[in-house]
């Protein structure tokens, strides 16, 4: 089906679609058309339904008032709900936010990108993958980047949290707790984000002299099915009997680890504490309730959003990049009380 044309209402309107133009792009008064005349297309334009075409307006004004944003997993609770907040926040200042998942594939994300170029986003929100940078930088669009940055990139914008010290606390409140041998679920990933949460765990257990040995550390491959994450900590915990605490680092790792340890016949909170990074429904409503370093969702999505809305009405202004970084809440759980046997050890 056809979709309405600028000409089709100046036709009815028996105006020229130079005048149409004028008045749906919000210069009626600038060019001194009637507030009679202005009325009467736009309530045209509403009763035919007419939709502006992005591209074809991108290209007259070189403002889309779209926003590329590209996450790691749409389907991952953390990044679904931020992408939510964005695009509340953003439909506020007019734009639409246009989604992609890159699965931290390197590839992927690029061919995101030339998607993103072709449809003349006006500016992009980023989780970047390791080896985006040269990309990225070649946007000549405003970008902020979210959950990781990259620290040789001086000048870039980015809103993320502090993944060193929500590690570092989730590690030590398991202590105080009573656990002595803990041990952490992370990823293969060389990200900056997930380096972080690893110093973290490891600064912990040395400040408390506790070991931090390599025993303690399992590190997953990304692109591993969740039957491939559920057999791999599996197998962790039937070689690590002495463990008595986990710390996930990401939500869908902490997921299949309630489901490995289950399958091993051991009780989360009596026979092992459990932390994650990252909360969930399911951490919540599990019984055990499950101990989580929980990311403030809300205030990420709304920080991004602004940071990139300065970034657009104000291009021509030199400043600073802007460099956020959010505190994290321990939100203590059943999951991680201490077991008798913990307090006479």
């Amino acid at each position: 089906m056809k979709g309405i044309s600028i000409k089709d209402i100046a036709q009815e309107a028996g105006v020229s679609p130079t005048t149409v133009s004028f008045v749906l792009n919000g210069k009626g008064k600038e060019k001194r058309i009637s507030e009679q005349v202005s009325k009467r297309i736009l309530k045209i334009a509403g009763k035919l339904k007419y939709k502006p075409n992005q591209l074809a307006r991108g290209l007259r004004t070189g403002k889309t008032k779209t926003i590329g944003l590209m996450v790691e997993d749409i389907a991952n609770i953390f990044f679904a709900n931020v992408a939510k907040v964005v695009e509340d926040e953003a439909d506020k200042f007019g734009y639409k936010v246009l989604f992609g998942s890159t699965e931290d594939n390197e590839e992927k994300a690029k061919g995101l990108l030339e998607v993103l170029r072709y449809r003349q986003v006006d500016g992009y929100i980023i989780t970047p993958t390791l080896n985006l940078d040269k990309e990225i930088a070649a946007l000549q669009k405003p970008v902020v980047l979210m959950d990781r940055y990259f620290p040789n990139i001086a000048d870039s914008n980015y809103v993320v949290v502090d993944n060193f010290q929500g590690a570092y606390t989730a590690v030590s409140h398991l202590v105080e707790q009573g656990y002595k041998k803990i041990g952490i679920i992370t990823t293969t990933s060389a990200q900056i984000q997930m380096q972080q949460r690893l110093d973290g765990f490891v600064d912990a257990l040395k400040k408390h002299d506790l070991p931090a040995g390599k025993n303690v550390i399992k590190r997953l491959p990304f692109d591993l099915d969740r039957a491939g994450f559920i057999q791999e900590i599996t197998q962790y915990l039937q070689q690590n009997k002495d463990l008595d605490a986990l710390f996930f680092a990401t939500n869908y790792l902490g997921i299949c680890g309630i489901e490995s340890i289950r399958s091993i016949g051991l009780h989360i909170g009596t026979d092992i504490g459990m932390v994650s990074f990252d909360d969930h429904d399911i951490f919540r409503l599990h019984s055990p309730s499950i101990t989580c370093v929980a990311q403030p969702v809300e205030e990420i999505g709304r920080r991004l959003i602004h940071m990139l809305i300065a970034e657009l009405e104000h291009s021509t202004e030199v400043s600073e990049p802007q460099h956020v970084v959010l505190s994290l809440e321990l939100r203590k759980r059943e999951s991680s009380m201490p077991a008798v046997h913990h307090v006479n050890a």
